[in-house]
């Protein structure tokens, strides 16, 4: 599936350092909670998430700080 850099609603949990990190996310009406953070990166305006569900899927969110948006940018299947 390609995500086609879809908007998405996120729920986030702050850590010890303050930072958000995403819990729990809705594709369309179906939520899928976040059972691993497997890596995380900054670019200039971004922040991504790489993320395994409780689904077994892997997928990469994509936070715009500037304009407090999220998208779903890559989603891969279990067992791929």
């Amino acid at each position: 599936m390609s995500a086609a850099n879809l908007a998405i609603r996120v729920e986030c949990y702050a850590g010890q350092r303050g930072a958000e990190e995403p819990r729990r996310f809705w594709l369309g009406t179906t939520p899928v909670d976040v059972t691993e953070v497997l890596d995380r990166w900054l670019a200039p305006e971004h922040r991504y998430f790489k993320l395994r569900g409780n689904d077994g899927g892997t997928y990469i969110l994509r936070h715009d700080a500037v304009g407090d948006r999220w998208e779903l940018t890559m989603f891969e299947r279990a067992g791929r």
